[in-house]
């Protein structure tokens, strides 16, 4: 077994291809995050950032098996695209194994941070310290076969957003959707409302880093040169006015909804639901047979999902001080999270993440 190691734009042509195609045939790696086209864009877009985007390639016989994007600062190594990065995992045919620390020594680090790991990879299940959970609508029969599978399950969030459709056409004008919008404007709106919502809410802007944004940029547009990756813009206007916006991802089959916002004199009549209902019955006709809503207990997410898949965190380290430090902090996290302290018992948890969306974006 033979690890190569190399940026996302050093891969030739047929290692792209192989990464490609490893990724289709297995229904579990289907998220845009886990493709060859995420690793380039995430590339491109922090070319000026300290550190590598970096691509290990595992070989057998001169065949690569399998592919893993990372970022690496220093001695330590991160998901690629972190935090914008919903998903990480190998990309290879199932069953395929290999021990972390391989990895570990190809890439030249004392140690890999794993946030939203897929739970299905053997390599990493050793070094999980935590599980939570990612939804997702899935819709292989059609819109009309999930809406009534919804309902059948006891979920009236579907009934409820035409509900609110009508009211919205009776009450305000009509209601206009359009996917793989191209407009300029409303990307910029989009954009600010989602700052607004971050400083309002007293977490970090991710935009203030610049590169998130130059990325989202990069991707608009993407899929005109590959069909089965980029961002799509997909926006909601009541009367004349927009009311709300989704930047997404595009996978080969699945849409991974990602940055969501909405006007600020919306809110009553709840546009962002009412987009998510345009977008389900959208899929259909584009080729897509689900929508993935990632991570994040948030109810309409449980209501819409009729599936979810379980994503890991932790980490795998050799010994070195970066190790070290990763154990003791989540040495403090594992025993104030077993305290019965309410609240206070997440606050470790809380400042890992905060240093970890910290550390990606710089």
């Amino acid at each position: 077994m033979q690890i190569d190691v190399t940026r996302p734009s050093g891969l030739c042509a047929d290692d792209l291809a192989r990464w490609a195609a490893l990724q289709a045939a297995n229904p579990a790696l289907d998220s845009p995050f886990l493709s060859p086209g995420w690793a380039l864009a995430v590339e491109r877009a922090q070319v000026d950032l300290r550190g590598d985007v970096k691509v290990a390639v595992v070989r057998e016989g001169g065949v690569a098996k399998a592919f893993f994007a990372v970022r690496v600062v220093g001695g330590t190594a991160m998901p690629a695209g972190a935090p914008m990065c919903d998903y990480q995992a190998i990309v290879a045919e199932p069953g395929f194994e290999i021990d972390a620390r391989c990895l570990l020594r190809a890439l030249a680090v004392h140690r890999l941070d794993f946030f939203q790991m897929l739970h299905d990879q053997p390599t990493f299940a050793p070094y999980r310290r935590g599980e939570a959970a990612s939804w997702l609508v899935e819709i292989p029969a059609g819109f009309e076969a999930y809406q009534a599978a919804r309902k059948a399950a006891g979920s009236g969030l579907l009934k409820d957003i035409e509900k609110r459709r009508r009211k919205i056409e009776r009450d305000l004008g009509d209601v206009v959707f359009t996917a793989g919008s191209r407009d300029a404007a409303a990307f910029d709106q989009l954009v600010a409302w989602k700052r607004e919502q971050y400083r309002q809410t007293g977490q970090t802007d991710i935009f203030a880093a610049g590169w998130p944004l130059h990325l989202l940029e990069d991707l608009l547009g993407a899929e005109d040169a590959d069909p089965a990756f980029g961002g799509q813009l997909f926006t909601l206007h009541i009367g004349n006015r927009l009311a709300a916006a989704q930047f997404n991802l595009r996978g080969h089959r699945t849409l991974h909804a990602w940055i969501i916002a909405h006007g600020s004199g919306f809110e009553k009549v709840s546009p962002g639901l009412v987009l998510f209902g345009e977008i389900l019955r959208w899929l259909e006709g584009a080729g897509l047979t689900a929508l993935d809503l990632g991570p994040g207990d948030y109810r309409f997410k449980q209501q819409l999902a009729n599936a979810n898949r379980a994503v890991a965190h932790g980490f795998v380290g050799r010994p070195s001080p970066q190790t070290l430090v990763r154990s003791a902090e989540y040495g403090v996290r594992a025993a104030a999270e077993n305290l019965p302290l309410g609240a206070l018992s997440q606050l470790p948890g809380k400042a890992m993440r905060r240093m970890d969306l910290w550390r990606g974006l710089r």
